[in-house]
């Protein structure tokens, strides 16, 4: 299993980044897949969530309205649209892949991409 994301980088508040995770060596298309992230000093947040078909997403509170999942199964990629960022998005981001019967715990995690949101 390997999860590769791209596209942190820096941004000021109010900007827009798309973040991407390229998988493989799974079978994409049967496991929802997760967004989680961890800021400077804090534990591991759990972001969003997409089913296998990209029919059901949710969101953790602080993104609703300005994050936006999505997959496309075709090209083995996740993705996460944020949007009117703030700098307490500021963060280290990963894909991860939820782990079959639970919630929210995943059983692989990629490197994960930084986020920084300053002006």
């Amino acid at each position: 299993v390997q999860l590769v994301e791209s596209g942190g980088g820096l941004v000021q508040p109010g900007g827009s980044l798309r973040l991407s995770c390229a998988a493989s060596g799974f079978t994409f298309s049967s496991y929802y897949m997760i967004w989680v992230r961890q800021a400077p000093g804090k534990g591991i947040e759990w972001v969003s969530v997409i089913d296998r078909f990209g029919d059901y997403t949710y969101y953790t509170d602080s993104v609703k309205g300005r994050f936006t999942i999505s997959r496309d199964n075709a090209k083995n990629t996740l993705y996460l649209q944020m949007n009117s960022l703030k700098p307490e998005d500021t963060a280290l981001y990963y894909c991860a892949r939820r782990r079959v019967g639970s919630t929210r715990d995943y059983d692989y995690r990629g490197q994960g991409t930084q986020v920084t949101v300053s002006s």
